[in-house]
């Protein structure tokens, strides 16, 4: 029997990573994980934490508007000190990095400073040192890309716009997904001129179109503003700023751009091309159930595997994976259906299950239940924001298939309704629930009137 240096080695120390080092190394396999730059990978460092701290910071800009009508009076105009925020946010990201070093320490695991590189279906080499494994896990999540165009070197990525040295007070954004949208309304939130530049007709496809035309109007309210159908052609740096011209000639002057236009597999380098590891037609790497690749040995998950971008799947997926290589019973295969999701833009969108117009596609007829109205806050605050709270419903079976919501706090209400989805409760059980008044969230088991056939 072959004899290995470790039982599994993990290539990256992100959300994913971590989990199955840690859930592998309980079951008693020797365990060890290479990182390279930062521990807890995209989420912790350069995504979900900060994204959703500067998202709070943001909001205190309605809150202080909003606060006049219930009897609040600021004496000064509040001022935003970008520093504060940016080292604060440092500081947590510290902390939290140094929970995951001691969640890898407590748990046995090795973890070992440096990118690895797979040298062949049983081994790696890291900082000039080749260790073998039985198994190795690829876990490195992704990257930012940014587009051809003149100019484009005068972009910041989404790493990299958390560390501004100065806050832009002219601020654009190339893109239409979920980070596009999210710093568009965050940066517009801290007191920015927001720009949106996306080059379809509007942004967030493959989510609800209902949801999407409403966000976009509650964001233009909010003052962000939008330039769809258009792109960017070129940047130029002036003496104010950047210049920016658009593919419809358009021109814009502002003093950063972010380029949110995707992440794609951080795989350049790590030496799977030469074992022959198949990949999908996207370039991510093709697995099956079990997470293996076309070299078995070799195994994957996360965003490197093509699915949700989303931590709490790689999360998932991890502990599914340890299951089937290491646990006492073979799960079946993990079900990628129901997920919830949100996006922190402002308002913030929380979305589970279907959308209207993919169940129209999957069932032969759906019924469309759906609340728009002011939130009982703003009767107070003076502002005009609206929410936006919508359930699709198979009308064979009744169950309800999509649940969708547009407003404050919408990811902490969806989180709740996903269970009753995931659970193919229907229109009754929902009918049948007693809500909480006065809230929102109460509107999900109180719509009895179908708004569309």
């Amino acid at each position: 029997m072959a004899s290995y240096d470790y039982d599994l080695f993990v290539i990256g120390a992100g959300s994913g990573g971590v989990r199955a080092a840690r859930t592998a190394a309980a079951t008693g396999v020797k365990v060890a994980v290479a990182e390279d730059r930062y521990l807890g990978g995209t989420c912790v460092n350069v995504g979900c934490v900060p994204k959703k701290l500067y998202s709070y910071a943001a909001h205190f800009h309605d809150a202080f508007e909003d606060s006049s009508g219930f009897g609040w009076t600021i004496p000064q105009a509040p001022s935003f000190d970008w520093a504060t925020l940016r080292d604060n946010k440092i500081e947590e990201i510290k902390r939290l990095n140094g929970i995951y070093n001691r969640l890898l320490e407590g748990a046995g695991v090795t973890l070992i400073n440096g990118r690895a590189k797979v040298v062949d279906a049983h081994a790696v080499e890291v900082n000039g040192e080749r260790i073998t494994a039985e198994k190795i896990l690829v876990a490195v999540g992704g990257w930012p890309w940014t587009p051809e165009f003149e100019g484009n070197e005068y972009t910041v990525n989404s790493n990299q716009v958390f560390d501004l040295d100065e806050f832009p007070k002219r601020f654009l954004v190339l893109g239409g997904g979920y980070i596009a949208v999210e710093f568009a309304s965050i940066f517009n939130g801290l007191g920015a001129e927001a720009h949106l530049v996306y080059r379809g007709a509007l942004f967030l496809r493959g989510f609800d179109h209902e949801v999407r035309e409403f966000t976009r109007d509650e964001m233009a309210k909010k003052g962000v503003n939008l330039h769809f159908e258009t792109n960017i052609e070129r940047i130029r740096k002036v003496e104010g700023g950047l210049e920016v011209t658009l593919t419809n000639g358009e021109q814009l002057e502002v003093d950063a751009v972010l380029a949110a236009t995707g992440r794609r597999p951080h795989l350049e380098g790590l030496g799977l091309d030469t074992l022959g590891v198949e990949l999908n037609t996207d370039n991510t790497i093709r697995v099956n159930e079990r997470y293996e690749s076309s070299v078995p040995s070799i195994l994957a998950l996360g965003d490197v595997i093509g699915g949700p971008e989303l931590t709490p799947v790689a999360l998932a997926e991890a502990m599914h994976l340890v299951q089937h290589h290491y646990g006492d019973k073979t799960p079946g295969p993990l079900d990628y259906q129901n997920i919830a999701t949100a996006v922190f833009c402002h308002p913030n969108i929380g979305t589970v299950g279907l959308s209207e117009e993919e169940a129209r596609e999957r069932f032969g007829a759906v019924r469309i239940y759906s609340a728009d109205f002011r939130p009982m806050k703003h009767t107070l605050s003076g502002s005009d924001e609206r929410c936006l709270m919508k359930l699709v419903v198979d009308d064979a079976s009744d169950r309800v298939v999509g649940a969708h919501m547009v407003g404050d706090e919408a990811g902490e209400t969806i989180q709740g309704i996903a269970i009753a989805v995931r659970a193919q409760l229907t229109k009754t059980d929902f009918d049948a629930t007693v809500g909480i008044h006065p809230t929102a969230a109460e509107e999900f088991v109180t719509m009895r009137s179908l708004t569309r056939r």
